[in-house]
This record gives structure tokens, C-alpha cells and sequence, in this order.
């Protein structure tokens, strides 16, 4: 693993990039997740946690992009987290039935909000308005995922 210090000595942070000391030249390359990665002694890693270990001296097991971009890698986009947090900040899945995150189509025909808390699905209530239980999801994340509430726009 690399270390902090080897990374000042190998690399400039300017704006978000990772910069090669060597050529002044950013790192560039692309994972097929979309991520910005970085090959170093023949070991790949992400951009984005080396500019957090740059920064703090340490990596986390999850870092999140605070505005859901993972190309924006600048330092203040960047926070350790936890998995559900990371979860909690991720967008609506492209594929919602409803286009409101935390909400689905119950087979019943009313729309349930249902969200992650503390690692358990938690049930909301069925709603037959979409707009009441869009407004009931977001309260909800607002409570329980707090600064990491993201509401899928």
C-alpha cells in the first residue's frame, strides 16, 4: 500500500487532479465502474482515495462523492463513510417505476415508501397520492440518513 508521504513526493493536488510531479501531467485513466485510476509500480488504485489519503493521511473503506459525480475528486466532494451511507447518497435507480427515490408501486396499487435504516428496510406507509408519499420519503431520509440524504434528482 502507498503511503501518504510517497504520494506528496510523487504527486501535486491541484483542483481536483492528481498531478504527476515527473511530466506535470493528471492521472486520467478510467476504471469501467467511472471512476478516475491511477497505476503506480504496477498497482491500480482510485484517484479519489489517493487524493483523501493526500489529504488526511489515511484511507477509509468507503469514500463518498458528496454530489454523486465520481470524477469530481476534489477534496471537498470527499468524505469517509460508511457503506449505507454511501448507499444513502447514491441517486434513483434509472429503472424506477415511480421516479421517486424510496418509493415503489405496491401490488395493492397505492405507492409505499420504504427506506434503509440502520441496515433493516423500514416501511413508511402506503399512500394512494404520489406527491404525499414522495413528500413522506423525503422527510424520512431527512431524518434518518441526514447529511447523507440524497433524493434521487
Amino acid at each position: 500500500m502507498i503511503t501518504q508521504q510517497e504520494l506528496l513526493d510523487r504527486f501535486e493536488y491541484r483542483n481536483g487532479e492528481l498531478i504527476r510531479k515527473i511530466n506535470n501531467k493528471p492521472m486520467k485513466g478510467m476504471s469501467n465502474s467511472g471512476y478516475l485510476r491511477a497505476n503506480i509500480n504496477g498497482t491500480i488504485y482510485l484517484v479519489h482515495r489517493l487524493i483523501f489519503m493526500m489529504h488526511y493521511g489515511y484511507l477509509p473503506k468507503y469514500i463518498d462523492h458528496i454530489d454523486g459525480n465520481t470524477v469530481n475528486n476534489n477534496i471537498v466532494n470527499l468524505r469517509d463513510a460508511s457503506l449505507s451511507e454511501n448507499a444513502w447518497n447514491r441517486r434513483i435507480n434509472k429503472n424506477s417505476v415511480t421516479k421517486v427515490k424510496g418509493v415503489r408501486l405496491h401490488n395493492c396499487g397505492k405507492y409505499q415508501v420504504r427506506l434503509q435504516v440502520n441496515k433493516k428496510s423500514m416501511n413508511f406507509g402506503l399512500y394512494n397520492d404520489l406527491e404525499l408519499a414522495e413528500l413522506v420519503a423525503t422527510e424520512a431520509r431527512n431524518k434518518y440518513h441526514k447529511e447523507f440524504a440524497n433524493h434521487g434528482y
